[in-house]
């Protein structure tokens, strides 16, 4: 998939189409759900090589700040997320500031309306456990590194999470907040995890048992549409040009 902005003659109901059964591409559905996941600048547990739970995470770095600002200025130039009904982020400061960043950019997509930043732990990164907070080589050095390609059922360090039980967690929680702002547009500040959770749970090609790899970059867009129990990817890895010229 092409990263980037759904074209709006692509979605346009007035075009002449295929037949459903030949079509290769979807129409807009009426009523769909838009959830908006967005991973959060660049963080100083990113750069300092820290496990990044809630005691390891303290925020982003003045580039990190940067890239979203850039972002949220496109957002409000392009309102391309007119018709927001709500803004969330996990709990870790790497995702609320992200949020808060974000926040006066949506307020005219809103209708003017100030967006709260919703907090929810569920949409977390894997929850660390005893590890929180260690630099990564203290990590290795006191917990077996787990080889979750193998058997994702195994938990990061006492205490934490494992990859299934982690992806378990986040998609059902994604799941919950579109149920709960069914037919509306929800923007998540959130991390690479969820997002790639998001693809685990979602694509109907995918399983919960291979990690992806994806390269999931900072203050990035992923777009979902949710209809019935359908998800439709719209756009994944979408970044504001200028933020990708000043990494």
């Amino acid at each position: 998939m092409t990263a980037g902005r759904p074209s709006r003659r692509d979605l346009n109901p007035e075009r002449v189409a295929p037949p459903a059964g030949v079509r290769t591409t979807s129409m807009a559905a009426p009523g769909a759900t838009r959830l908006v996941l967005v991973r959060h600048g660049e963080a100083i547990c990113n750069v300092e090589g820290v496990v990044g739970g809630r005691r390891g995470c303290t925020g982003l770095t003045a580039h990190g700040e940067k890239q979203v600002e850039v972002l949220a200025a496109r957002l409000a130039a392009t309102g391309e997320l007119a018709g927001i009904d709500a803004l969330y982020a996990s709990v870790l400061r790497r995702a609320v500031r992200t949020a808060e960043i974000l926040a006066p950019a949506l307020a005219s997509a809103a209708g003017g309306r100030a967006l709260e930043v919703r907090a929810e732990c569920d949409l977390c990164e894997l929850h660390p456990g005893e590890a929180d907070g260690l630099r990564w080589e203290e990590f290795a050095a006191r917990y077996p590194e787990p080889d979750w390609d193998a058997d994702p059922s195994l938990v990061i360090a006492p205490g934490g999470e494992s990859w299934t039980s982690f992806v378990d967690r986040a998609a059902a929680a994604l799941e919950a907040l579109a149920a709960r702002h069914c037919g509306g547009t929800v923007v998540v500040a959130c991390h690479a995890g969820v997002i790639e959770a998001s693809m685990l749970r979602f694509l109907p090609v995918s399983t919960a048992t291979v990690r992806l790899g994806l390269r999931t970059e900072h203050a990035s867009i992923t777009e979902w549409e949710h209809v019935g129990d359908r998800w439709l990817l719209h756009r994944y890895n979408d970044v504001a040009e200028a933020a990708v010229q000043q990494a």
